[in-house]
């Protein structure tokens, strides 16, 4: 199916600069790669809005036009084969509300100038302040323990929509980044580039308009504890469940009518922004994001966390989409 074209939807669209020049973007991956990446082990999972109560049900969804979709693309570098996940998943770290590091889960998809990272809203805009985004946003593909072996990515410009920039509703709980091509420590400890995101580990398709009932596989770095105290993950490995997307729900907290439910057992902190991919084919780590962990919930009362919430991907996405695709970004040095 064709990539969307402009639409009068575009009018909902908002957007705010991250690091809008190349000299605030080389400062933003100092401050992350810096003295052995300590600001990237010190970051701690973002808690905002992480869990909820048990959600209602929610109203019914139709698709509100024709079904469409964008194909995932291969990294141009190196094979196919992801045996443990896709390497288009990874954590983004920013500096939250409180001026401390905190980070999410991110997945890069697929984008004309191969530089677009998706998340959920609440892990790129400032919920606590009106009309900010979060500071120093960066993307690190399989993050782990300090080190970013596919490159750092930083922010460059931020697209969401006008409801959740303006109302906080999680219908609306999605954001796309456009970041600058990717940089690691050199031997001398400055950052040298890596090259594009889409070009070191591809991009996932998209998915939107879709009917309910289908099966997607959820990929995140969830954290945090159960609300009886059981801590079963760290947040250092990528992490996948499977579950049927076949109902949907109603979170009051979130201002979400139209949420989709789906079984799966991660914790909230650090699990916002989890990939949802439909179709998804493990030989070539590919499928389309039709989705993304808001938040998660216990819906048996067991205490233990039991559903992810996303937004559903109606046709207002794909002109939040289609603006981020549409900017080119480049290095972050000039060199």
């Amino acid at each position: 199916m064709a990539a969307p074209a402009a639409a009068d939807v575009a009018a909902s669209v908002v957007t705010k600069p991250l690091a809008s020049t190349q000299a605030a973007a080389a400062e933003v991956a100092a401050f992350w790669l810096g003295d052995g990446g300590a600001n990237l082990v010190n970051a701690t999972p973002y808690t905002v809005r992480a869990s909820v109560s048990l959600p209602l049900a929610g109203a019914v969804i139709t698709p509100s036009g024709t079904p469409g979709s964008i194909a995932p693309s291969l990294p141009s570098v190196g094979g196919p084969a992801q045996p443990d996940g896709p390497a288009t998943s990874g954590k983004v770290f920013f500096i939250g509300a409180d001026g401390q590091p905190h980070w999410c889960t991110g997945s890069a998809v697929h984008s004309q100038y191969r530089n677009v990272v998706a998340t959920a809203a609440q892990c790129a805009f400032d919920t606590q302040t009106p009309g900010a985004a979060l500071g120093k946003w960066v993307f690190v593909p399989r993050y782990a323990a300090g080190a970013a072996p596919l490159g750092l990515y930083v922010g460059k410009q931020l697209f969401g929509h006008q409801d959740f920039d303006a109302n906080r509703d999680f219908d609306r709980g999605y954001a796309f980044v456009n970041v600058y091509e990717g940089v690691v420590p050199s031997a001398t400890g400055e950052p040298t580039g890596f090259g594009r995101l889409g070009d070191n580990v591809g991009g996932q398709g998209l998915a939107w308009n879709q009917p309910l009932d289908y099966s997607v596989n959820v990929f995140g770095y969830p954290a945090g504890p159960h609300p009886d105290g059981v801590r079963p993950f760290t947040g250092e490995n990528l992490k996948m469940s499977v579950g049927s997307v076949t109902t949907t729900a109603r979170a009051t907290s979130l201002k979400g009518e139209r949420l989709l439910p789906v079984r799966s057992w991660f914790t909230g902190y650090g699990a916002q922004g989890s990939s949802w991919l439909r179709d998804y084919d493990a030989a070539s780590a590919r499928g389309y994001l039709n989705g993304l962990t808001l938040s998660v919930t216990d819906t048996d009362g067991n205490l233990r966390y039991d559903t992810g919430l996303s937004p559903y991907f109606d046709d207002e996405l794909p002109a939040v989409y289609s603006a981020a695709d549409a900017v080119w970004t480049g290095a972050v040095s000039a060199g």
